[in-house]
């Protein structure tokens, strides 16, 4: 039966799989599902399965090689150039990260928090001036990351307007030659912006990377500018989503919300936790290069292969009674960052962006409700970061 599900698919409810998953979770740990081309692929819903194969050399990151998998026609148009990080294999992979993992260590991580905190704040002033309701991605969930990863970059934040519609465009333009135009036009910004940088330095992490990596030629202006957009992308837009989703989540269920205030000190459980239940990254690809066995089947050369984060983190072989929200559960083994050399970069930035965001959040409106009834509030497709389009909120 697993063999007829189609993925991607939409969520029915935002913080649950879609219910046309349920034949993959009841089955084996690897299974096929067909893709919107009519490809088949096998999909990885299995925990310790998953651990393995994202560890495993054998599988390709690299998205121009002609097997690997698009998850949608949107994706199409993103295939004719590696992707900085995400889309490229070791070694070139490893001298990517060994630049940018000196800027997202927890020690830089903690020094970054009063910045947040005092963003944080900044936003709730302005929302409870204006109050007492609001559209909670717009005026917050959306700000907090763009402003933050900005600072860290070294990226006007007066571009936000900019590069915010391009990256919805990039992750949800409903063609090819979109997602191609959107990723050209934030890389035609960036790569302006890293010139001006040569001339007029500043104190951003790119500034940093011109003076010490493109001044000497250990990169070249294509790799950085593939560089600073994903950071840029992925340094706002899926913590956003974090953010949204998961105060949507919390008002969604009251007697979690209520131990939380009582109980602050839960806030990094809690957010581990919402990682896990949450899964808003779902989907991770990957082309076999070698014949793998695991799981019972073999996987073969050319092979798509894609991972239902949110079917994994809801194994209940690994996770008891997964389908409930539990601040007590050991969490932190979760797949929402990925694992293996791609693990995100970014995960101790968006674990205190999330810690602080939400916890600030219902403490300083600890009224906060939803303005809208819930099955009216729109949430984003399946093929896509998940998240909430919009938020309508009051206090």
């Amino acid at each position: 039966m697993s063999e007829t599900v189609a993925f991607p698919q939409d969520r029915t409810c935002p913080y649950h799989p879609p219910a046309a998953y349920e034949p993959l979770r009841e089955g084996r740990p690897l299974s096929r599902v067909t893709l919107f081309d009519g490809r088949s692929v096998w999909v990885v819903t299995g925990h310790p399965e998953a651990r393995s194969l994202l560890s495993d050399g054998r599988l390709s990151a690299d998205r121009q090689n002609a097997s690997f998998p698009t998850p949608s026609r949107r994706f199409q148009g993103l295939q004719d150039r590696r992707t900085a990080l995400l889309g490229v294999d070791d070694p070139q992979h490893n001298t990517q990260r060994r630049m940018l993992i000196p800027s997202f260590t927890l020690k830089r991580t903690a020094a970054l928090r009063p910045r947040i905190q005092e963003t944080v704040d900044r936003l709730i002033d302005a929302m409870v001036a204006r109050g007492p309701r609001a559209e909670l991605v717009s005026s917050f969930a959306l700000p907090v990351p763009s402003m933050v990863i900005c600072a860290l970059l070294g990226v006007p934040y007066e571009d936000h307007e900019f590069f915010e519609a391009q990256s919805r465009r990039l992750l949800r333009g409903p063609e090819a030659a979109d997602t191609r135009d959107a990723r050209d036009q934030i890389n035609g910004y960036l790569a302006g912006l890293i010139e001006r940088k040569r001339t007029d330095p500043g104190d951003g992490l790119l500034d940093e990377l011109v003076a010490t990596r493109l001044e000497t030629g250990e990169t070249d202006i294509d790799e950085l500018v593939s560089l600073a957009a994903i950071l840029l992308i992925a340094g706002h837009e899926t913590t956003a989503n974090m953010i949204s989703l998961g105060t949507f989540t919390l008002l969604r269920h009251p007697e979690q919300l209520a131990e939380l205030r009582a109980e602050p000190s839960l806030m990094s459980e809690a957010v581990e936790e919402l990682m896990r239940f949450l899964s808003i990254a779902d989907g991770m690809l990957r082309v076999a290069t070698e014949d793998i066995e695991i799981g019972g089947v073999t996987i073969r050369p050319d092979d798509g292969v894609v991972f239902s984060t949110s079917v994994i983190n809801r194994d209940d072989a690994v996770f008891e009674n997964p389908d409930a929200l539990d601040w007590h559960r050991p969490a932190r083994h979760h797949l929402a960052f990925g694992f293996g050399i791609h693990q995100c970069l970014g995960q101790n930035l968006a674990r205190a962006e999330m810690e602080i965001a939400l916890g600030t959040l219902f403490d300083r409106l600890p009224g906060l409700r939803l303005a809208a009834e819930p099955d009216l509030i729109p949430f984003k497709p399946g093929d896509t970061i998940q998240g909430m389009v919009e938020l309508p909120v009051a206090w």
